[in-house]
């Protein structure tokens, strides 16, 4: 199974930003759609329609319900996996206010026919619903409000181009800079009621895989041995000690991080190796692997994607304690 700490899981409202000023990091995201909501409520108008991108815990849900709170709209959340039925999408479709917004998440996870209803919804705000059945049936067009959908998406590689297109507005997450999550850390601190000191934030902030909700569950987690074990205040000897418990390394690699890397490197000399191999050797689902682990092992270097399959690199064997090899493949 997943390790709890990096797992799609409930936001906290309570650390939840709640408008683009609080929002920290992704700057050109932010203040881009900054000027989108302002010309679109200067205009009397629903914004255009927002995809988001980007691998888990980057704050993208937070970042929808932000765009409805500066249009001063309601927002309607949905999943694509729940949305099993053109019937059900219609439903949602029909009870929107006029430029609310609709947060549809894992959108690349919409099922096919269900897509296709939402072609016109969001091009031409109608869609067509069938009266009847059999030869009698009739196709009528039916009027919607006109909304805006956000959508958000792990895995924007997946997405049809038909869909892809009807966003106006596309904006592709990056990892967090340890200053924006040393940030992050101070101030949900605050919320939380938490005693902590400037090295005991750097210490979370460095491990914290550039994600703002890693960062916020480790704060969670070393509050708790702060708390019980200590007096409460959160220093760089209680977060390194509490953090060595839950076996996260100095670079913010967990126990499933290593054993990715331990067995690309190990049992299949380096690879290559095919992600469907590599998720049965480690007893996880490729969907896991590619979505939770391999965006932030690929940008810290330590594992590259090949044609032919996962290979570990340089950084990667070094990192595990493997000699390093040469490019003809023999060991230095």
């Amino acid at each position: 199974m997943s390790d709890p700490l990096d797992a799609e899981g409930p936001h906290d409202p309570a650390l939840r930003p709640r408008t683009l000023e609080e929002y920290v990091g992704q700057r050109k995201i932010v203040d881009n759609l900054r000027v989108y909501i302002r010309a679109a409520i200067n205009r009397g108008e629903a914004l255009d329609h927002v995809l988001l991108a980007g691998p888990p815990g980057l704050g993208k849900t937070s970042l929808a319900y932000i765009v409805a709170e500066e249009l001063g709209v309601d927002i309607r959340t949905a999943s694509g996996p729940t949305i099993e039925r053109g019937g059900d999408l219609a439903a949602i479709l029909t009870n929107l206010g006029d430029r609310e917004v609709l947060f549809i998440d894992e959108i690349h996870r919409l099922p096919r026919s269900v897509e296709e209803v939402l072609y016109p919804a969001l091009e031409d705000f109608e869609i067509d619903v069938v009266l009847g059945q059999g030869p009698g049936a009739q196709s009528v067009k039916l009027p919607l409000s006109r909304f805006t959908l956000v959508a958000a998406t792990t895995r924007s590689g997946l997405l049809t181009q038909p869909l892809r297109a009807r966003f106006g507005i596309h904006a592709t997450f990056d990892f967090y800079e340890v200053a924006e999550l040393h940030a992050i850390i101070e101030r949900s601190a605050v919320r939380l009621g938490v005693v902590l000191t400037e090295d005991g934030a750097a210490e979370l902030a460095h491990r914290s895989r550039g994600t703002p909700r890693i960062a916020n569950r480790l704060l969670r987690r070393v509050r708790d041995f702060a708390e019980v074990e200590g007096d409460g205040t959160i220093d760089a000897r209680v977060a390194k000690n509490a953090l060595k418990r839950l076996e996260i390394d100095e670079l913010g690699l967990d126990k499933m991080d290593l054993r990715i890397l331990k067995t690309i490197g190990e049992k299949f000399a380096g690879g290559p190796v095919g992600l469907g191999t590599l998720a049965a050797a480690i007893g996880e689902s490729p969907d896991t692997i590619e979505d939770t682990y391999e965006p932030y092992l690929i940008q810290q270097g330590f594992i590259a994607r090949t044609p032919r399959g996962r290979i570990l690199t340089p950084r990667g064997r070094k990192h595990i304690g493997l000699p390093e090899v040469d490019p003809q493949g023999g060991l230095f």
